[in-house]
């Protein structure tokens, strides 16, 4: 579908999981959606041929319920096929086109999280902000803790900590190796700012929302000082349905 979707840079396999839609929108020319097996993979179909990814590939998954929920998105389309409303299928084909061919800088991209991660830098103030940091990010350094074996050191401000080389090694060890889900917790990653949220949701330490609600303590606090912003509110939208995407992946 090379005038829907956009090929993934070479240099960044996963930027594709994150790209709006061109904007002029392609008429719907199918009318059925299905899913096949093909080769131990789950392929999505229309009218019985084959989608392919920008870069050729066959648009498959390695779970049906994955390849289903790809094929809900194609099925969901009207007159016209809006790429931005298919968060799993734009995902699905960064994977595919970039993630599967070179997984080690997707890695080393969430590795470099880990050294500056949300979840370490605490506000010097108000109190009720820094009560509700604890609140939600605790738990995860907890985890992070008790089930990785790496303990992280707090800052307070956005003066940089250095981190234990042991706390460092120990999570990017829980980094998974398949793609699917590598590149799943590459966006969850960039989406929330923490790759231990990521992680976290990975392995089922915390739910969809759990995590969804941590990575937006600082944002949601300063909405309730200052006030809502519309556009704000469609982009933070638009983010939600892109995690919403890596988040059934990772829990597949």
């Amino acid at each position: 579908m090379r005038d829907l979707f956009e090929s993934p840079p070479l240099d960044d396999p996963i930027t594709a999981a994150q790209r709006g839609a061109r904007r002029t929108l392609r008429q719907r020319f199918y009318r059925t959606v299905s899913v096949g097996e093909i080769g131990g993979a789950f392929q999505v179909s229309l009218d019985g041929k084959p989608v392919r990814t920008p870069a050729r590939r066959p648009l498959a998954a390695p779970m049906r319920s994955l390849a289903e929920a790809v094929a809900a998105e194609w099925e969901a389309q009207r007159d016209t096929i809006d790429p931005t409303s298919m968060p799993l299928t734009r995902l699905a084909n960064a994977i595919i086109d970039g993630v599967a061919a070179a997984p080690a800088p997707v890695a080393a991209e969430i590795e470099k999280y880990l050294a500056s991660d949300l979840l370490i830098y605490r506000a010097a103030q108000p109190a009720r902000l820094q009560t509700r940091q604890v609140e939600h990010w605790d738990p995860i350094l907890a985890w992070a803790r008790e089930t990785l074996g790496a303990n992280f050191v707090l800052a307070e401000g956005v003066i940089h900590v250095s981190q234990p080389d042991t706390a460092l090694r120990a999570a990017a060890a829980a980094i998974p190796g398949d793609p699917w889900r590598l590149g799943a917790m590459h966006v969850a990653t960039t989406l929330t700012g923490s790759a231990l949220i990521a992680l976290a949701l990975s392995q089922g330490a915390i739910s969809e929302e759990a995590a969804w609600q941590a990575a937006h303590v600082d944002e949601d606090w300063n909405m309730e000082q200052w006030g809502k912003d519309a556009m704000a509110l469609e982009r933070r939208a638009f983010r939600r349905a892109e995690f919403q995407a890596a988040a059934l992946i990772l829990k597949t």
